[in-house]
């Protein structure tokens, strides 16, 4: 007699992930996930005399930290702040939304125990969450930019749209791969810490983008241009597209050399479409694999 095949069951979902309906099915639910969102806020400053001003203090300890740093180093360009904070924006948005949404699954067991619901609304409230804070820094910098003379320029900031959107696609992909694997796999939490601080400086946020574009590209290796390489990042791009649209200026004034990349704006907006498009497939993999392993979420905590 044969032996019994092995038989995987779901505990509590399809077997396989219908975009569409799947879609419908967490919009049908978009008021547990704004709950969830309004929880996590009310946790996240239960009983702090500053309450949301906290989430403005990161980006102005950092501003502060490497204002300081760049003066005693003599590498200070024209309007640092607006160039520092430009990128931090999207910086903190991505990775508030990892860290917190690699624990969602985690930290909410007892509801996934107990209740049936898409679980994908458990990663999605952490990105929400991060985006309440994104809109806090985002209003202390439009309201900065102007107060200091920098100004906007309205070419440059058509290209806003377009890179916050690919911001948003890619950490949502990022999130809920994950959340997934870190309910199997707990390192991935120790993991992440490590991966951002590596991240962050391989990510064009706290130093000039153009000397690392003018390095790169003198010195290719293997005949192979490192610029390329360095685009690889995906958040390199999506923070380039922040600062071109926010700080705008390629050469300030009176600088010597650029401060953003020398490229153009369509070039800057190609790069950017190309990236959305491999974020949105690597959002189809990712939600796929959170979809196919959320059956067993209930069990492995």
């Amino acid at each position: 007699m044969a032996a019994d095949a092995e038989v995987a069951v779901r505990t509590s979902e399809a077997s396989h992930l219908r975009i569409a309906a799947r879609v419908r099915d967490v919009a049908s639910r978009r008021e547990t996930l704004l709950n969830l969102v309004r929880k996590e806020l009310k946790v996240k400053y239960a009983q702090s005399v500053l309450g949301a001003i906290w989430s403005l203090l990161n980006p102005i300890v950092f501003l502060a930290v490497f204002s300081f740093v760049m003066r005693i180093t003599n590498n200070q360009f024209r309007d640092y702040p607006v160039y520092l904070l430009s990128g931090l924006l999207a910086w903190n948005l991505c990775s508030v939304s990892l860290t917190t949404g690699a624990r969602s699954v985690i930290d909410n067991g007892n509801l996934v125990k107990k209740v049936a619901f898409p679980r994908e609304i458990l990663p999605l409230s952490a990105i929400g969450v991060a985006l309440v804070d994104f809109v806090l820094q985002s209003a202390v910098l439009f309201l900065f930019i102007p107060a200091s003379g920098h100004g906007f320029h309205l070419l440059e900031l058509s290209v806003y749209p377009l890179a916050f959107l690919t911001l948003i696609v890619f950490t949502t992909a990022m999130t809920l791969w994950l959340a997934a694997l870190n309910v199997r796999y707990r390192d991935i939490q120790h993991l992440l810490n490590l991966g951002l601080l590596v991240w962050f400086w391989f990510t064009p946020i706290v130093y000039s983008g153009y000397l690392v574009k003018d390095v790169l590209t003198r010195h290719p290796v293997l005949g192979v241009n490192l610029w390329n390489v360095f685009l690889g990042n995906p958040l390199t791009p999506i923070v380039m597209g922040f600062q071109r649209a926010l700080y705008a200026v390629v050469r300030p004034i009176g600088s010597p050399k650029p401060v953003l990349p020398d490229v153009s704006l369509p070039w800057l907006a190609g790069v950017l479409a190309i990236v959305l498009v491999a974020s949105l497939a690597f959002l189809r993999l990712t939600w796929g694999t959170f979809f196919r392993l959320s059956g067993d979420f209930a069990e492995e905590l």
